[in-house]
């Protein structure tokens, strides 16, 4: 199992155009293939910082996702709305038993 986090800061007038893509786009992500969940979650004290928290079967899984026509489709549309450079991170979780 792999987590993606990815980090999106966008311009305050921009986050209305991608409330409703993310909305318009989110039941295709979690049909993709070895996509497990995906939410959206947004910082409490900067309204313009979102992230995505997804969880995906394997990282051939997320790799399939990123190079689709949908995600390049929605990537490209998001994109345009930041106000800053995007941060991502892929995380496994670690069982020290």
């Amino acid at each position: 199992m792999l987590t993606r986090i990815v980090k999106m800061t966008f311009e305050p007038e921009n986050i209305p155009s991608f409330e409703r893509l993310f909305k318009a786009s989110e039941k295709e992500i979690r049909a993709f293939p070895g996509c497990v969940n995906v939410n959206l979650l947004q910082d409490i004290k900067d309204p313009s910082v979102f992230f995505t928290y997804s969880h995906w079967e394997s990282e051939a899984a997320l790799e399939a996702y990123r190079n689709s026509e949908f995600f390049k489709g929605v990537w490209g549309q998001t994109r345009t709305l930041f106000s800053e450079r995007p941060k991502a991170w892929s995380l496994a979780l670690r069982d020290l038993k």
